[in-house]
């Protein structure tokens, strides 16, 4: 994939996963299995993990005008979900009640990463 090519999917994903994580709290609503840890829509950890997750929704959605300026919170963003990811993976088979979180945010925060990444990997010169 050319440079080009691969800056105007990186503004698609930026945008994408942005508006994704806008809503991750409607997710929790339909799907708590897959998305809500613990205690449900009402505890405290949801609506904090949820403005987390608005707040760089907006940011990656505001980066999607100039990848190249913002390849630090690209950067940030993808390692958080790999980490964050990681270490949902290993709580979600540890504990049985939450192996729904295999088929729902763990995967979507994989992908947020391996996107990004692949697609923020060689792009800093490209201002498209």
């Amino acid at each position: 994939m050319n440079s080009d090519t691969k800056l105007k999917f990186l503004k698609l994903a930026l945008i994408a996963f942005g508006a994704v994580f806008l809503v991750v709290y409607p997710l929790g609503l339909f799907w708590p299995s897959g998305w809500v840890w613990h205690a449900g829509q009402g505890s405290y950890y949801l609506q904090m993990i949820c403005a987390f997750y608005a707040v760089l929704g907006v940011f990656l959605i505001m980066a999607a005008r100039n990848p190249a300026d913002n390849r630090s919170l690209i950067s940030f963003t993808v390692w958080s979900s790999a980490a964050h990811a990681g270490v949902m993976a290993v709580q979600a088979v540890t504990d049985g009640h939450e192996m729904g979180h295999m088929l729902g945010d763990v995967p979507a925060l994989f992908l947020v990463a391996i996107v990004l990444g692949y697609l923020n990997s060689g792009s800093s010169t490209a201002t498209a």
